[in-house]
């Protein structure tokens, strides 16, 4: 609907179709629509995103041209547009990528092109697993484009890149207090060769990160079924001792989400004592073929996944086979119970933070909140083939009687409206009751009677849950604060 004709009504853009879905911006009379609809003379949607454009016009709203398709090993999240560019975010072999476009696109080929054949500016960023956040960039008549740089190994880092010069400007970067100059050092900005004209600009400035004091690489797992699964591994190049570490594996794989990875300050604390953090991109988060590949019947993936990288963690020596502890929240916290019903000697220590953990029965109850929506995600149990996926991994009802268990810190809050606070306390119960009576003497349920889903907040208040769950940790491991193994 145009603006100035508000008489005219609203303009549907296509009919639903199940699993589709469409994202439009408008510029100079087009919509530009990013899109996973069928293409022309197929039966089935790309798998993935596309460009596609339209006149805004009432009569032609169906008439699509498509611009651009990602490319190989390539993928479209999303999209800004501004008076003179359009940006598209990328992901790229798993990691995120920025690019801008010069517009209007002029169009006078038959066959969609792909992403490189106009051109693109791919915003020169650091090379270490970097988290990329858009800033409000709420001016349509700017050539400059705001970013959010983090990583687990490069504090926030707020750049202006400007699309008309090709350049980028330092904003702003967290301070980090508390180490001394040597250790936060200043390197030179080192740009991904995906792309060859990603280099650096004749004005290259430098961010400031902690390489020289902190390791953080990437690996492929090869999980139960050969696929290649990403683990970061992320801990202090002076601290860290081969084999002997302690270690927490984080894990979330659901929703299509990825797991955060971006810098958090609170790190420091563990990895100052030799801790190794590593983080699990199990099938069931990221782009829309992973995600698919970890939901409904598929599910099991995940929780395979994230016991292999659990694995992979011991056999390579980063953390001492008795020295390995899990953290999950949520739908996270799922994946850790799974695993511990299958495999309850590979983790030492757990903790579980308003976790989903009773998935059988919550999703036979379509009157709770995220039921329903979650049929999408988990399965519906109302499907006997879909019921027993559910059932076959369930924590709550998979739990090996008579079995030791590690130490379990299992947080709830009373007002969650997302996973029921009664979750942690059945699980923690039955826990109790049914498995090794020594052992189920360390599970442990902390109950905040205050907060919802994500926490009470406060800068204090989150403060103080971190403290408590590092300090659970270590006294699972039998660890003073003054020991570094």
């Amino acid at each position: 609907m145009e603006s100035g004709n508000v008489r005219e009504g609203l303009w549907p853009v296509q009919k639903r179709t199940n699993k589709v879905q469409y994202f439009l911006e408008h510029h100079n009379g087009f919509f530009y629509i990013l899109t996973n609809a069928p293409l022309k003379d197929t039966e089935t949607a790309v798998e993935g995103y596309y460009l596609a454009r339209c006149r805004a016009e009432k009569s032609l709203m169906d008439k699509w041209q498509v611009v651009a398709l990602p490319g190989p090993d390539c993928t479209f999240q999303d999209m800004d547009i501004f008076h003179e560019h359009l940006v598209l975010f990328l992901q790229k072999d798993g990691l995120p990528l920025f690019c801008s476009i010069d517009l209007p696109v002029q169009i006078d080929f038959q066959e969609p092109k792909e992403l490189g054949d106009f051109a693109p500016w791919f915003f020169p960023i650091p090379s270490n697993l970097c988290s990329i956040l858009p800033g409000p960039n709420n001016d349509f008549m700017s050539s400059t484009f705001r970013l959010v740089v983090s990583s687990p190994v490069i504090p926030d880092l707020t750049v202006d890149y400007d699309m008309r010069k090709k350049t980028f400007t330092i904003v702003d970067q967290e301070e980090v207090t508390g180490l001394c100059s040597s250790i936060y050092t200043v390197g030179q900005s080192n740009v991904s060769s995906i792309q060859q004209n990603l280099q650096l600009i004749e004005d290259s400035q430098s961010w400031s990160d902690l390489s020289k004091l902190l390791s953080c690489e990437r690996v492929q797992v090869v999980s139960h079924d050969g696929v290649s699964i990403p683990l970061v591994i992320l801990y202090s190049r002076e601290a860290h001792i081969h084999g002997e570490s302690p270690g927490i594996l984080y894990g979330y794989g659901a929703y299509g989400e990825d797991l955060d990875k971006s810098w958090c300050s609170d790190r420091l604390s563990l990895l100052a004592r030799g801790w190794v953090l590593a983080f699990a991109d199990v099938r069931g988060g990221g782009d829309p073929s992973w995600h698919i590949a970890g939901t409904k019947i598929n599910k099991i993936n995940s929780i395979q996944d994230f016991a292999a990288c659990g694995m992979h963690l011991i056999k390579e020596g980063f953390v001492h086979e008795s020295r390995l502890c899990a953290m999950g929240s949520s739908a996270g916290s799922l994946l850790v119970g799974a695993v511990v019903n299958m495999l309850p000697n590979l983790f030492s220590a757990a903790v579980l933070k308003v976790p989903f953990l009773d998935i059988c029965n919550t999703m036979l109850d379509p009157t709770l909140p995220l039921t329903i929506l979650d049929y999408e995600e988990f399965g519906d149990p109302n499907i006997p083939v879909e019921f027993d996926a559910i059932r076959s991994y369930s924590p709550y009802d998979n739990l090996s009687p008579g079995k030791c268990y590690p130490s379990i810190l299992v947080t709830a809050s009373f007002n969650d409206t997302r996973v029921g606070v009664w979750e942690a306390a059945k699980w923690v119960s039955k826990v109790r009751d049914v498995t090794c009576p020594s052992c189920s003497k360390s599970v442990v349920l902390k109950t905040n009677m205050q907060s919802g889903h994500f926490g009470e907040g406060g800068r204090f208040m989150r403060c103080e849950e971190t403290a408590f769950e590092y300090a659970f940790l270590m006294k699972a491991l039998g660890m003073d604060d003054m020991s570094a193994k």
